[in-house]
């Protein structure tokens, strides 16, 4: 197996994931791109994961979270959405690149701080059935299965649908996201027994308002989850606090 592993970097040698550039191994990126990964690392808010400036002290939370706490009981995310890792979710999300989601899952695997591992189920943030067809794949799928097979936790991709056609969320602002999902979510009779008393953990590939990820987890509620931790690879932070 080692000689065929040699044979094959021979053919297909390691590239940076970023760039492109030659790296020692694979699912890694080089130097460069890698100075350009905005880690979100502590401290942060204990319940939006916004990273702060200063420490404040554990346990602390963000105005935003005490002044419109979310239905999710925290969110772990883990870059800021610019440089290598806004390059990362274009590719996967735009270009066909799922071989991208297995490394991206490590990392999101670590983000979590043992969220995923204490979870009962996985659950994409589902695509609606045409925007599916005509992506032929769903990024926040990938990224769930990934962790799936890195954590040995089971992967619930039937359980939660997105029952409404929603219009793209780019360019829309905070109160348009919101509408624009009202209702878009629920989860199927059969999903039912999946979801209620459990713990899920729900992925994303950007968290940006959080109106989807609020929608999906309002539907989960609803279906009895015990607690919902949502999980990103990315999320947008424009000033940190």
């Amino acid at each position: 197996m080692a000689v065929g592993r040699r044979a094959a970097d021979l053919l297909y040698p390691p590239v940076c994931r970023g760039c492109g550039r030659f790296v020692q191994s694979h699912a890694a990126v080089c130097p460069l791109c890698w100075a350009s990964l905005r880690l979100i690392e502590r401290p942060f808010c204990e319940v939006l994961g916004v990273p702060f400036s200063h420490d404040l002290g554990r346990g602390i939370l963000s105005a935003d979270a005490i002044a419109n706490p979310p239905p999710f009981t925290r969110l772990r995310s883990v870059a800021i959405h610019t440089g290598i890792a806004r390059d990362l979710v274009h590719a996967l999300k735009y270009t066909d690149r799922t071989d991208l989601a297995p490394m991206m899952a490590a990392w999101m695997l670590r983000a979590g701080e043992g969220a995923v591992e204490a979870a009962e189920a996985i659950v994409p943030v589902p695509l609606h059935k045409y925007r599916l067809w005509s992506r032929r794949f769903n990024q926040s799928a990938e990224l769930a299965r990934a962790l799936a097979r890195l954590s040995g936790r089971p992967m619930v991709s039937e359980a939660l649908v997105r029952q409404r056609r929603t219009v793209r969320q780019v360019g829309l602002g905070a109160a348009q996201r919101q509408d624009n999902v009202r209702g878009a979510f629920r989860v199927t009779e059969a999903g039912q027994p999946l979801v209620a008393g459990r713990r899920i953990v729900l992925v994303d590939d950007v968290y940006t308002t959080g109106a989807t990820v609020a929608a999906a987890t309002r539907a989960l509620k609803r279906a009895g989850a015990s607690e919902v931790t949502v999980l990103t690879f990315a999320r947008a932070v424009t000033v940190l606090i």
